[in-house]
């Protein structure tokens, strides 16, 4: 009886092993780099833009146009302008202001919120409000105005009265004039309220990155849901948060049209939160830029240059926080 003899498998051919990226690996890493480099260049062409308009009413004004708090322009018979005064120290304070008060408010109320969509939501109720938050980010700035000017002023107004007759004796609280509508208070309380949406789907994602073994082993130790939430969650994404509240600080300093439905600008320096006086400038910029004249679109773009140096160093001092103060769980 003959015994039928089976073929051995060919055994597959070996993958050469070489460091070399394939040619897919490539085409996407140069996709990649052509992408971030393109946001670089945008950055640096209007950087260049504004330094090109705004250089010489720099030289002009010199450091008066940083601490001053006048905005004069006085033409001539042929409309030319013969004298200029032009200063943003009262617009830089109070941009400053707004977005200190929207940071204050809007970041603890962003975490808070990420908490609870992340460990305590469930089912279609986590599913609605992250829904909900997500669609107030694509919300027009306008709207955020015209709500904080018609509906909030009045909620916000009895508020501020409120602070000033309890803390009152605190100067930044004390007010020259009973006058409390339309004042840093209320536009950096509308920033809050526009910036919540940013911080808070920054926060959820960082905090959804949180190791699962660290998260269980807290529980393992016989800690409870607050317990782990302030021994992991919150060390771990602390930069995450940080971050967050930076990238609010940023988008409340460049707020423009909500803040200008809803704050009086007057060109002096108010260091009183309450007081219905103030402004910033980016509603500077849009206030006056339809009625400017040539020199003086030259000292907006210059206001304008000035503000985005601004923003550029505090995402410069978002990024040493993060590497300073952005630890991990224990």
């Amino acid at each position: 009886m003959a015994i039928e003899l089976k073929e051995r498998p060919t055994p597959p051919v070996p993958r050469e092993i070489t460091t070399k990226p394939r040619r897919s690996d490539q085409i996407f890493r140069l996709v990649v780099t052509i992408g971030g480099m393109a946001s670089l260049v945008i950055l640096g062409l209007i950087a260049l833009f504004l330094s090109l308009k705004g250089a010489h009413v720099l030289v002009d004004e010199k450091m008066g146009f940083i601490t001053g708090s006048a905005w004069e322009a006085i033409t001539d018979e042929t409309g030319d302008i013969s004298e200029s005064n032009f200063g943003i120290g009262a617009m830089l304070v109070g941009t400053m202001l707004c977005a200190l008060i929207a940071v204050l408010v809007g970041v603890p109320i962003s975490v808070l919120t990420a908490l609870y969509l992340t460990f305590y939501a469930n089912g279609k109720l986590k599913k609605f409000l992250i829904s909900v938050i997500d669609l107030m980010a694509a919300f027009p700035s306008l709207l955020f105005g015209f709500w904080g000017f018609i509906v909030f002023m009045s909620s916000a107004e009895y508020w501020a009265k409120l602070i000033n007759k309890y803390l009152g004796f605190i100067p930044i609280f004390d007010l020259p004039a009973p006058v409390f509508e339309r004042s840093p208070f209320i536009a950096g309380l509308v920033l809050a309220i526009m910036i919540i949406p940013i911080v808070t789907a920054i926060s959820r994602e960082i905090f959804d990155q949180t190791p699962l073994d660290r998260i269980q082993a807290a529980y393992a130790l016989g800690a409870t849901k607050l317990a782990m939430i302030k021994a992991v969650v919150i060390p771990f994404g602390r930069g995450g948060i940080i971050g967050g509240a930076m990238l609010g600080l940023g988008r409340a300093m460049g707020e423009t049209v909500a803040v200008y439905t809803v704050l009086n600008i007057v060109y002096q320096i108010n260091w009183q939160v309450l007081f219905g006086a103030g402004g910033n400038v980016a509603s500077l910029i849009l206030l006056k830029f339809g009625e400017a004249g040539p020199y003086e679109v030259d000292a907006l773009m210059a206001a304008g240059l000035i503000l985005f140096l601004l923003t550029l160093l505090v995402n410069a001092t978002a990024d040493l926080l993060i590497n300073r103060f952005g630890g991990k769980g224990r």
